[in-house]
């Protein structure tokens, strides 16, 4: 087997990985079909619940998760999915880095999944990495019927 190929079955795996991780802990978030962890060190209680009684905090998070693990294991907007995971991975990472050290193995792959699978996307990603921009003109047709739309709001 070819480098090629084994980078590419190795970045379908750890996309798959990653889809069916979020996928299934964010459907637990709105599902509780896992059982929820016990003796939690008081400060990640505290996070946990903070994160709860916000109202909305919790349902947002749960809901990315399930959004753009659909989205990986479909493998639909998978740069997208990354970009919007990449914030969520940090964040768990850091709760069990000072929190709950007990789950740095588990945090560890995560991150390790979403930095080689943002790696492996690296070209898609270079646009949004742009330090200057420019915007590109509409061409006429396309401006046309930008204010056609414009007109009927």
């Amino acid at each position: 087997m070819s480098r090629a190929n084994v980078l590419r079955h190795a970045a379908t795996s750890s996309r798959v990985l990653l889809g069916l991780t979020f996928l299934v802990f964010g459907l637990n978030g709105f599902l509780n079909f896992l059982p929820k962890p016990t003796n939690m060190p008081e400060g990640a209680a505290a996070f946990a619940g903070a994160l709860v009684k916000t109202g909305y905090m919790f349902p947002l998070l749960k809901g990315v998760e399930v959004a753009s693990g659909a989205l990986l294991l479909s493998n639909r907007f998978v740069p997208l999915a990354l970009a919007l995971l990449a914030p969520i991975v940090v964040n768990i990472v850091a709760f069990h880095a000072f929190l709950e050290p007990s789950g740095m193995p588990i945090a560890g792959l995560v991150l390790m999944l979403e930095i080689f699978l943002a790696w492996s996307y690296r070209d898609l990603f270079r646009p949004m990495l742009s330090a200057r921009t420019s915007i590109t003109p509409l061409a006429p047709s396309e401006a046309h019927m930008g204010h056609a739309a414009g007109a009927h709001t």
